[in-house]
């Protein structure tokens, strides 16, 4: 007999051998239809594993992700099954297929070019092997072994692969009927499990990502656990489409992207109101906070970026110059540059916490493959801040920025799940610096009762950190904020303050963006608004549309006064019907329209249609500014 450890501590004895199945069966008959894999030990395993010895098992459903990723990467099987069988005269050979994050692709390389017609019948195949409920069953094989099977079946790409593995590996294979693979897994019990899929696209993709090799066509697709989950999804799909911050981003005006300056987005007018109001809004945020604003220079000497850590642990992502002979970095990061303003001057305990804030724009160099939008540039505005206390104001300082946190978050009604993200490989430091700071950052989350979950090993490297995930309107998460415990750098830029007993004392730091990035931010609340956004933060809030010639001088007279007091406002005086002028202006996601014609001159009142609306409402034109001026002032969402 062997002990069984389960996730709430119960122990649990068990025939030596019995399979992982067979014990979740014995655990709960209904859970074991729900459950596609086990960590057996902190490792991922098939249920038809044997339970050899004492270890403690995690039952793993579609709630988690590695569940999620067992059963995806059976679906990526049963692609490349389903390929086999339809076209045996293409001669296909199979590459790799992996499950990724929201589904799973396979790289083919065959003689026929595939279609969106072709992706509609391997999808009727798959659901065929799904129906045929086969079972998948691994095996184990030498190395010569292996090379002898997919030397016969003419699978060049996996024989390559086990060209690459040791002389003395032990592969494994997995067989699914007629279909064999050479895989690590894991996957779940049988194809029948795959209830819900979907074919997306097919793709080009060199053979190991170099575009040295061949192209080979990459098939992505996706599974679900049930039909309705997967239609959720695709019709989330279909809205972030349509919500696409590039498409928008042109069709509204706002910014835009050039070959001659690739990653580094240009911003229009109406794009620079949006910025504008939210640095306006940021800063009324950072004063009513104790923050204090600096600005520090964009290119400073290469001693810095060694002093710092950065020339060490980021300079593969740097873009570097030089003056007078010397070398100099474009700044990545703002945090250096905080240092020596707070090196400036001899501060007290009493001056702590220090919370310096800088809108600082920083490069960081990106592959072209991965520019996307505003989501992935090489330039960008960090809302940064760096905060400057003694060890005892760790966790009362960090309650203070969650607040902070909260307060922005809530204006653009974006909830948020945090992840507090530890040491990395490539980091600085003792490990007994690393467990005080990450301890640091897990109490204050418990004792502010914030749920969490750990993300190992993605911390910054001079410090572990909480990451702030945002949930949009239609379910996605962006990571935005972040809060970073630094008890290196104040070491190395032997930074100090003199305390009660009137020595030097090293401070702690931290380092800390709301928006994070706020070019990011804006794609974000692009997206998250599909364009449609606030009053407060819309580029253009009203639009006033004259009926006829005659009615100009009042709609002109009319900007005029709203103009004056702040408003922003166009009037469109296009020689077009009315109800063309409606249409335009709903098109352009502007707030509110504002027809004029005799009635509203005689009356001094304007006709009213909001966004999205298909009524409208004629009110005096001092009440329409009191409740636009009321809707601005008090940043309310246009569906409150």
């Amino acid at each position: 007999m062997v002990k069984v450890t389960l996730k709430d501590g119960a122990v649990r004895e068990v025939e030596q051998g019995m399979l992982v199945l067979d014990f979740v069966k014995s655990v709960s008959n209904s859970l074991a239809k729900k459950v596609l894999a086990a960590k057996m030990d902190g490792k991922t395993v098939d249920l038809t594993t044997p339970i050899t010895q004492d270890c403690s098992i995690d039952f793993l459903t579609f709630e988690d992700e590695d569940g999620r990723w067992a059963l995806r990467h059976t679906a990526s099987h049963v692609l490349a099954q389903a390929v086999k069988r339809l076209y045996k005269d293409a001669n296909v050979m199979l590459a790799i297929g992996p499950a990724i994050e929201n589904g799973f692709y396979y790289d083919i390389d065959m003689e026929k070019q595939l279609t969106d017609a072709d992706l509609a019948d391997i999808e009727k195949e798959m659901r065929k092997i799904v129906k045929e409920n086969l079972k998948l069953v691994r095996s184990e094989v030498s190395r010569a072994e292996a090379l002898k099977l997919f030397e016969e079946k003419g699978e060049k790409y996996k024989v390559e692969l086990i060209n690459d593995l040791p002389e003395d590996s032990v592969i494994s294979l997995y067989t699914q009927g007629e279909f064999v693979d050479l895989c690590a897994g894991p996957h779940v019990v049988s194809t029948g499990k795959v209830k819900a899929l979907k074919l997306q696209s097919v793709n080009g993709a060199y053979w190991r990502g170099s575009e040295k090799n061949k192209m080979l066509q990459r098939i992505y697709g996706t599974a679900f656990e049930k039909q309705e989950e997967l239609d959720a999804y695709l019709h989330m799909l279909e809205e972030a489409a349509k919500r696409d911050h590039r498409k928008l981003g042109k069709e509204l005006d706002l910014f835009s992207l050039h070959e001659e300056g690739p990653g580094f987005p240009f911003f229009h007018p109406n794009g620079m109101v949006i910025r504008n109001e939210l640095i306006n809004y940021w800063r009324d945020v950072h004063r009513r906070y104790g923050y204090q604003e600096i600005k520090t220079p964009m290119i400073m000497n290469r001693k810095l970026w060694e002093q710092s850590g950065h020339w060490a642990h980021y300079k593969e992502n740097m873009y570097f110059t030089q003056i007078d002979e010397e070398d100099y970095a474009v700044k990545p990061m703002n945090c250096p540059g905080g240092m020596l303003v707070y090196k400036t001057h001899q501060h007290s305990y009493r001056d702590l916490p220090l919370r310096l804030g800088e809108l600082g724009l920083v490069h960081r160099h990106e592959l072209s493959g991965a520019l996307h939008g505003l989501f992935r540039v090489r330039n960008f505005t960090q809302d940064d801040a760096h905060l400057f206390l003694t060890p005892t104001q760790i966790e009362d300082e960090i309650q203070h920025t969650i607040d902070l946190f909260d307060e922005v978050y809530s204006t653009f009604h974006l909830t948020y799940t945090a992840e507090l993200s530890t040491r990395p490989e490539d980091s600085m430091g003792s490990d007994e610096i690393w467990e005080r700071a990450t301890s640091a950052l897990q109490n204050a989350l418990e004792h502010r009762g914030l749920k969490y979950i750990i993300n190992e090993g993605d911390g910054a490297f001079y410090g572990p950190k909480i990451d702030f995930h945002l949930r949009d309107s239609i379910g996605r998460t962006w990571q935005c904020g972040t809060i970073q415990l630094d008890m290196l750098m104040p070491e190395k830029f032997d930074l100090t303050y003199v305390g009660e007993d009137g020595e030097k004392h090293r401070p702690v730091m931290l380092h800390r963006v709301v928006y994070g990035s706020i070019e990011r931010f804006i794609g974000i609340l692009i997206e998250n608004y599909a364009g449609a956004f606030p009053t407060w933060l819309a580029p253009v809030q009203a639009k006033i549309l004259p009926i006829t010639d005659k009615h100009m001088d009042y709609a002109y007279e009319l900007k005029k006064k709203m103009f004056d007091l702040g408003l922003r406002v166009e009037v469109d005086d296009r020689n077009e019907k009315t109800g063309y002028k409606i249409r335009e202006a709903q098109v352009k996601k502007i707030p509110y329209a504002l027809v004029v014609g005799d009635k509203e001159m005689e009356d001094g009142t304007v006709n009213v249609r909001k966004y999205g609306e298909k009524d409208s409402n004629t009110v005096k034109v001092e009440d329409f500014i009191a409740a636009l001026q009321q809707e601005i002032t008090t940043k309310a969402d246009r569906n409150v």
